[in-house]
């Protein structure tokens, strides 16, 4: 019975003495074992710690001689398990929960003197220098050769990068490393994410950059990324399109998709309140969503995209009369905030409702509305942007919804008064 984590030994008979414990644990590989007592000629269970600094080893005996666990924290892999002699405490930390529990319970049977032979003993044997070294939390591998083929990657990693290795599909080994923060796959031939990536609870910053990913998938947006990914950068491979759902990333600070296909960005994409960085050049935008105004953003680069020129007389009557009623409804609900779902409604109505769209005053409408296309002032919304065009241009055009005729009327109004052309 074998333990990796860190112990820090503490000394009960120090705060007598006037003395403090150093409080600092240390990598240690813990055993529960059978040695034979020379005097007694008996088999007694001991637990023995193997630092760097003593490889060799310290033991201490077991049966009938620890005074009491502490496992409050079990879960969160620390422990302490307090000895009657010597006066000792020793504390656990940094362990896996499972394998600590396993090693409690092997200390509470050699406590009470239960027969062992169900449990797979350890021998109190000096371990390999290898074995007490710290986890490792980096690892960069840029070269195909040192890739790993035939062991795995160490359980501890929070930083991985595996870049110019020619991987076309992500590695299942890596989506097992639960304490993972940085995944950088950049420059490989990945076509498609897996969607246990999003199983990754730590995951703040996902790197793609240079791939041939074509798309997106909704499920990691709709996953536990939802509340961790701070940075996701897609630029340089072929996505067309991204899903509704990235809007869900509320935690997005970083957003870079250079260098792709995209024909338009998420219509709700300004729900990413807390997106600060969005790069989004050499693209197919022609328009920005309307919702795109509601971002506050510390810098934008749209430059190299084919914006078309905009001219608030031309536009797309969507619009009947009299408004059906099922769309009256619908704003309704949008209007008032209703709560809603395919529990309540049918699906294809919270599909129209999550779609809804914002009128100049205020109201929603959902598949009947007026839409034109304005320029906008990027400074708006970002304080540093990068320039449009090569013309030294910093507008762009955005689409904007009217629900009604006369608020079109009134835009309209408002727009040649301005000598907006």
């Amino acid at each position: 019975m074998k333990l990796q984590c860190d112990v820090d030994v503490v000394n009960r008979m120090l705060p007598t003495l006037g003395m403090k414990s150093r409080g600092k644990g240390a990598r240690a590989v813990l055993s529960i074992g059978k040695q034979l007592d020379k005097t007694s000629q008996r088999s007694t269970v001991y637990m023995m710690i193997c630092t760097a600094k003593d490889r060799a080893g310290s033991k201490y005996k077991l049966q009938d001689n620890i005074e009491k666990f502490f496992t409050s924290f079990v879960e969160k892999g620390k422990a302490t398990v307090r000895l009657k002699e010597p006066a000792i405490d020793i504390c656990l930390s940094k362990a896996d929960a499972n394998s600590l529990k396993n090693f409690l319970s092997a200390a509470r049977l050699a406590d009470r003197g239960s027969v062992m032979s169900s449990l797979l003993l350890s021998t109190l044997t000096p371990v390999r220098a290898r074995d007490v070294e710290q986890p490792k939390k980096k690892l960069t591998i840029i070269s195909k050769k040192d890739y790993p083929l035939t062991s795995s990657f160490p359980y501890s990693l929070e930083q991985l990068q595996v870049s110019y290795c020619k991987l076309s599909r992500v590695d299942m080994r890596m989506l097992t490393l639960k304490a993972l923060r940085v995944l950088d796959l950049s420059n490989n031939h990945i076509k498609k994410l897996p969607a246990t990536i999003g199983d990754l609870g730590c995951l703040s910053e996902l790197i793609l950059h240079n791939n041939h990913l074509e798309a997106f998938s909704e499920a990691l947006c709709l996953s536990t990324l939802q509340r961790t990914l701070q940075l996701l950068d897609l630029s340089q491979n072929r996505l067309q399109s991204l899903p509704a759902q990235l809007c869900q990333l509320r935690e997005l600070v970083n957003l870079k998709l250079d260098d792709n296909r995209l024909l338009c960005l998420p219509f709700h994409i300004g729900r990413l309140t807390k997106l600060r960085f969005l790069s989004v050049a050499h693209n197919r935008l022609a328009e920005l969503p309307g919702d795109f105004r509601k971002l506050r953003l510390e810098n934008l680069d749209l430059f190299g995209n084919p914006f078309i020129q905009t001219n608030p007389l031309n536009n797309t009557m969507q619009l009947t009369f009299p408004v059906p009623l099922q769309e009256l409804a619908s704003r309704a609900v949008a209007d008032l905030r209703i709560p809603y779902g395919p529990h309540l409604i049918p699906a294809h109505l919270c599909q129209d409702l999550d779609g809804a769209k914002t009128c100049d005053c205020g109201c929603c409408c959902i598949s009947f509305y007026i839409k034109t296309v304005v320029s906008m002032n990027l400074h708006k919304v970002s304080h540093t942007v990068v320039l449009v065009d090569d013309m030294g241009g910093t507008h762009a055009p955005v689409t904007q919804h009217f629900c009604s005729l006369s608020c079109y009327s009134v835009f309209l109004d408002n727009s040649l008064q301005r000598g907006i052309r």
